[in-house]
C-alpha cells in the first residue's frame, strides 16, 4: 500500500490540545516475513458481523471500517490518526500558512470574535476592518455561542465567493455590515520591531513554509531601523510548531555552520536523522539530500553580527514541537539563554500515509490518510523533548504579581496514552501538580470576583506591559531580573525529590 508514496520531507499538519504536529510525508512498506495475527483479524471480521446483523437499526458497512480503522490508529497516542479525504485539506493549510478566508488574525472577546489584526493586503484589510473590531455575525450566523474554530470555518470557503460579516466597532459605537470577496491569505508567521533603542524583538508565531523569507525579511528591517543591535530576544511562547525545516533555518541564523540542530530516532531507517545548520537541510522541505543544485539561501543575506548578538529566547507551556527545536538548539550550543516557562514537551514526529495506490503529494491525497508518529526528537546534547519539553535557564511568571494560571495549561505529559520520553521512566511532577491545585483555586476566587464580567485578559505580547519580555530586556543589559516567585516548575527528573 505505501511503497509508491513520495517522500516528501519534514511537515507540519494538525493541531492537538493546541500544539501543532510536526509531520513527515514518508512510504512505508510491511515486512513481508512478519506474518499477520490470522486470529485477531477473523475477530475482527467476526465482531463487525456481529454488529452489521444485530444492531438496532442498519449500519453502513464503510462507516464500521472506517470507524474501525480511526480507532486502531487513534489509540496509539494522541497524535497518530486516521484522516478522511475531506479534511486533508485543513491539514495542508497548516503546512503551507496558505487558506481562503478574508484575512484576520483573531481571538475571543465577550462571546464574539475579536479581530486582533487584520493581514496586510488581504480582503479584509481592503474593506477598512481594523484591529480591536467585534465580528457579530457571519453572513446569517450569530457568532455568539460559536467556538473561535467554527466562527473561522464559517469564514473560510471556496476563493471568489462572497461572506457578509457584521461588525461592532466599539470606538464609533456603532454596527455595520462588510461584504468581502475570499481569497488565499498567506498569514504572517514572523513579527519583528525595535523595542528600545539597541534591542529588537522577533516572534515566531508558527513555523511554516514562508517563515524563513518573513524571518530573513524582519531581521533586514529591524537592522536598517537600529544597524547597532546589542541583543535580540526571540520570543517563541505559545509557538505550536510547524515545519521542521524552518525550524532548523531560524536555529541556523543565530548558530556556527554545519553543528546538530536536532535529531530524530525511530523504528524505521527514514525516521533516523541529524539536521545541521547547513543549507541541505533546511532548504528541502519537499525532500532533503537530493542530489542537485543548491537553490539561493535566503539566510546568506543576514548581518552576520546574527551569529553573535546576545540572545534570549522567550517560552512557555504553549511553545511546542519545532519552537522546542529551536529553543533546544540554541540552549546547549550556549548561544542564547532560555527563559519563561517550561515548554509544552511534544517531541515526536508524525508521518503522513495517503492510502491511495498513487504517487500522492501532502496535498493531493486521492483519498484518506494515517497520520502516524514514527520517531522522537532530540536535541544536539541527546536530549529527549518528548513529554519533557525545554526547562529554562530561567524561570519567570506570566506576572510582577507571581504566576496566574499557567499551571493550568495542558502538555503533553498531561495527554491521554502520550509517548513516553524514551530516557527512563516518567516521574510524577509533584511540585507541577501543587502549581496547578494552586493555579485552579486562583483561577475560581478571580472568576467569583468577576462576576458576569470575563477575567482581565494577559498583556499583549511584545508590548510595554509583557513582564516577561521586560526581564528578557533586563538580562541583555545585564540588570537584575525578577525570577520566579514560586519556582514550582522543575526539571522533570527533579521533580519527585520536592519536600
Amino acid at each position: 500500500m505505501g511503497s509508491k508514496l513520495k517522500v516528501a520531507g519534514w511537515i507540519t499538519l494538525g493541531a492537538v490540545a493546541g500544539a501543532l504536529t510536526t509531520m513527515q510525508l514518508q512510504a512505508t512498506a510491511r515486512n513481508a516475513a512478519v506474518p499477520y495475527p490470522l486470529d485477531e483479524i477473523q475477530q475482527l471480521t467476526h465482531v463487525f458481523d456481529i454488529v452489521k446483523n444485530t444492531y438496532v437499526v442498519p449500519i453502513d458497512e464503510k462507516k464500521l471500517i472506517t470507524d474501525a480503522i480511526g480507532g486502531m490508529v487513534s489509540g496509539l497516542d494522541p497524535h497518530s490518526q486516521y484522516i478522511e479525504q475531506k479534511n486533508v485539506r485543513e491539514f495542508s493549510e497548516n503546512i503551507t500558512g496558505k487558506f481562503v478566508g478574508v484575512g484576520i488574525e483573531i481571538g475571543m472577546e465577550d462571546g464574539l470574535v475579536k479581530v486582533i489584526t487584520p493581514i496586510e493586503g488581504s480582503p479584509a484589510f481592503k474593506a477598512g476592518i481594523k484591529s480591536g473590531d467585534l465580528i457579530t455575525k457571519v453572513d446569517d450566523t450569530q457568532v455568539k455561542g460559536l467556538t473561535v474554530e467554527q466562527a473561522v470555518k464559517k469564514m473560510r470557503g471556496e476563493p471568489n465567493t462572497k461572506v457578509v460579516l457584521t461588525i461592532f466597532r466599539k470606538s464609533e459605537s456603532r454596527s455595520f455590515t462588510v461584504p468581502i470577496v475570499r481569497a488565499e491569505i498567506q498569514a504572517q508567521s514572523v513579527r519583528a520591531k525595535v523595542v528600545e533603542p539597541g534591542y529588537a524583538w522577533l516572534q515566531v508565531r508558527q513555523f511554516q513554509n514562508k517563515t524563513v523569507e518573513d524571518f530573513v525579511r524582519r531581521i533586514e528591517d529591524v537592522y536598517k531601523e537600529d544597524p547597532k543591535l546589542k541583543g535580540i530576544v526571540l520570543d517563541l511562547r505559545n509557538d505550536p510548531g510547524g515545519s521542521v525545516a524552518a525550524s532548523v533555518a531560524i536555529a541556523s541564523a543565530f548558530l556556527q555552520p554545519d553543528v546538530v540542530i536536532v535529531s530524530t530516532k525511530g523504528q524505521l531507517a527514514s525516521s533516523k536523522s541529524v539536521l545541521r545548520a547547513n543549507p541541505k537541510d533546511y532548504l528541502y522541505p519537499e525532500g532533503r539530500g537530493l542530489l542537485r543544485s543548491l537553490p539561493p539561501d535566503p539566510l546568506s543575506k543576514l548581518p552576520d553580527a546574527i551569529k553573535t548578538v546576545p540572545m534570549v529566547v522567550l517560552v512557555n507551556e504553549g511553545s511546542a514541537s519545532a519552537s522546542e527545536i529551536v529553543a533546544g538548539a540554541l540552549q546547549d550550543h550556549k548561544r542564547a539563554l532560555v527563559m519563561g516557562a517550561q515548554t509544552f514537551g511534544k517531541g515526536s514526529v508524525q508521518s503522513l500515509i495517503c492510502l491511495s495506490q498513487e504517487q500522492q503529494s501532502i496535498d493531493k491525497c486521492s483519498g484518506a490518510a494515517v497520520k502516524i508518529t514514527t520517531a522522537r526528537y532530540y536535541t544536539p546534547s541527546d536530549r529527549s523533548i518528548q513529554a519533557k519539553g525545554i526547562v529554562p535557564d530561567i524561570m519567570l511568571d506570566e506576572t510582577a504579581e507571581g504566576p496566574r494560571y499557567s499551571a493550568l495549561h495542558t502538555r503533553e505529559a498531561d495527554l491521554d496514552k502520550h509517548l513516553q520520553s524514551g530516557q527512563g521512566a516518567e516521574e510524577k511532577d509533584i511540585a507541577r501538580e501543587k502549581a496547578r491545585e494552586e493555579a485552579r483555586k486562583r483561577y475560581e476566587e478571580d472568576a467569583a470576583k468577576a462576576g458576569k464580567s470575563p477575567l482581565k485578559p494577559p498583556p499583549e505580547l511584545g508590548s510595554p506591559e509583557d513582564f516577561p519580555l521586560m526581564q528578557a530586556l533586563n538580562q541583555l543589559k545585564n540588570k537584575p531580573v525578577q525570577v520566579s516567585k514560586t519556582a514550582t516548575e522543575r526539571k522533570p527528573e527533579d521533580a519527585t525529590n520536592t519536600n
